[in-house]
């Protein structure tokens, strides 16, 4: 067993050993599947702490030639797969972490664009190789030239694992020079008659995909697993909903608390992904909170979100206050620098584990409590004075709500409004929803808050429903542009809105909020309903 050829299993041994763990291994059937035919390269980017160090290590333990691991594998998905012992440990197996690789030849080596990073790397793999096939010549040539002269001596194939792929990206953002360099020693590994004859399998994951050039990938064999196409891996990028609720039973843990804090990556045939990091640490220290991010400050948000482009502020205010906003991220060259757009910030956000993705409305969101808190925290040291203080007084206005303070409310909108007019095209329906939101954005805490939710004869603009643990009453909001908070309260009991609150018996407050152009003020009224 080596450190890079044929490693031992004791990463997945220490998985297994802890005291959550999730079985992924039916991902390992799906891998086995492509090994012999024309497509055996894949590439799986998702955000940090997502879970790509754990499936590295456990697909080490199943192919590795280093390691006896049928007894690790036992009662788990794979086990009970056909290919299971095809498979099993039949692979000699170079596993590579470009991280910490990166990090120890800017220790050993002096720097030289990335040549001499590079050349590090390949004496690394290469002296192992050399010990364990002393026959072979692997020294002073190509990786990719030693894997050919192994494998030909010897008939054996290889599994090439890759961790922290997109490290000299996203350390190195600047030197293209070295990026080159790096995607030029990656296609020399993995195209070619080394890559056809030689490599039975491919798995690299980092958090960006693939580098483009123009429109084309760099390494245009591999197939590409991401946060906005990630196909049959949806259920692999990390926990899924029903993994998450059988947690919460064991752990005896608020699923809908859960859910508000960590779900919302809403991926391909309707899968929901929960932050595994956070949604662990939740089930072992029982304390809901900002987990994930907590491995990082938000000092790199806060630089993305502060961009010069137009438009930013006022798509990350509407993305804090939960509006779904359309994005383009098909000109998003993969990198964390070629930025020439708000769209391409918003697509890198996107693979930062930042922003969730709606394929079918092509649009972005913050998709829950956990990654909103780290947006307030970026906006806090922005400057962005007017966003904050709408944050910090939608606690008063949601108790002006609750007792029914009309003109308070009404009072409230107008600030927030007058305010954020530098950001805002205030001339719909949609614009005031914008302001409502924000200015009801602590309600987030006591309500589950559902924009044109259907009910009755129609769809109530927003609704806001209790969550279990509150006893707070249920709101129906309708909103009105240049007509009246009458005519909006009239509208909600006409067409009958309050019947979207189906199985909530309490206490109800309607609210009809108007905008008049001519006075350009806000209007409210409010009335109690009992259901």
């Amino acid at each position: 067993m080596g450190r890079y050829l044929n490693p031992s299993n004791i990463g997945f041994q220490n998985a297994l050993n802890s005291q959550i763990y999730v079985d992924k291994t039916a991902m390992i059937e799906r891998l086995n599947q492509i090994i012999g035919t024309n497509e055996p390269m894949i590439c799986v980017s998702r955000p940090r702490r997502f879970g790509k160090s754990m499936a590295v290590n456990m697909l080490t333990a199943y192919y590795s030639r280093g390691c006896r691991s049928k007894e690790l594998f036992q009662g788990l998905a794979i086990s009970q797969s056909e290919s299971f012992e095809k498979h099993l440990n039949q692979y000699d197996v170079i596993r590579m972490d470009m991280q910490q690789l990166l990090g120890e030849a800017a220790e050993v080596v002096e720097y030289d664009h990335g040549k001499s990073a590079l050349r590090y790397i390949r004496q690394e793999v290469a002296s192992e190789l050399q010990e364990y096939y002393p026959e072979c010549n692997v020294t002073g040539v190509p990786l990719s030239k030693a894997l050919w002269n192994v494998s030909n001596a010897t008939g054996r194939r290889f599994v090439v694992i890759i961790d922290e792929w997109d490290s000299v990206f996203r350390n190195y953002k600047e030197d293209y020079l070295f990026q080159k360099e790096y995607i030029d020693f990656l296609r020399g590994l993995f195209k070619g008659i080394v890559a056809e004859e030689c490599i039975a399998f491919a798995y690299i994951t980092g958090i960006l995909p693939v580098k483009k050039y123009g429109t084309q990938s760099a390494l245009n064999n591999f197939q590409e697993f991401t946060m906005v196409d990630p196909r049959w891996m949806s259920e692999f990028f990390g926990f899924t909903e029903r993994e998450v609720t059988a947690l919460c039973r064991q752990y005896e843990v608020d699923f809908s608390e859960v859910k508000k804090w960590y779900d919302g990556y809403h991926l391909k045939d309707e899968v929901d992904i929960y932050n595994p990091r956070s949604v662990v640490v939740t089930m072992l220290e029982r304390e809901f909170g900002s987990h994930w991010t907590s491995t990082e400050t938000y000092e790199s948000l806060k630089g993305y979100i502060t961009m010069n482009f137009d438009g930013l502020k006022g798509i990350v205010t509407r993305l804090i206050a939960g509006e779904l906003l359309p994005v383009n991220i098909s000109r998003f060259k993969n990198d964390m620098t070629s930025m020439n757009s708000s769209d391409d910030v918003l697509a890198l956000l996107i693979h930062l584990g930042y922003l969730g993705y709606d394929e079918t409305a092509s649009a972005v969101y913050i998709p829950n409590e956990e990654v909103r808190l780290e947006f307030v925290n970026a906006v806090e040291d922005t400057g962005w004075t007017e966003v904050i203080r709408a944050i910090q007084n939608s606690e008063r206005l949601l108790l002006d709500t609750w007792m029914m303070n009309q003109s308070a409310v009404a009072d409230a909108l107008e600030r927030i409004h007058e305010e954020n007019v530098s950001i805002l095209n205030y001339n719909d329906e949609n614009a005031l929803s914008f302001v409502v939101s924000l200015a009801y954005y602590s309600a987030r805490k006591d309500y589950l808050i559902i924009r044109e939710m259907p009910g009755g004869k129609g769809f109530a603009d927003i609704v806001f429903l209790p969550r279990k643990h509150t006893d707070k009453p249920a709101l129906v909001v309708e909103l009105k542009w240049n007509k009246s908070a009458e005519g909006a309260i009239d509208q909600i009991k006409d067409k009958h809105y309050c019947q979207a609150l189906e199985g909530y018996i309490g206490k109800i407050l309607l609210v009809g909020i108007n905008y008049d152009k001519e006075s350009k003020k806000h209007q409210c009224q409010i009335e109690q309903f009992e259901k």
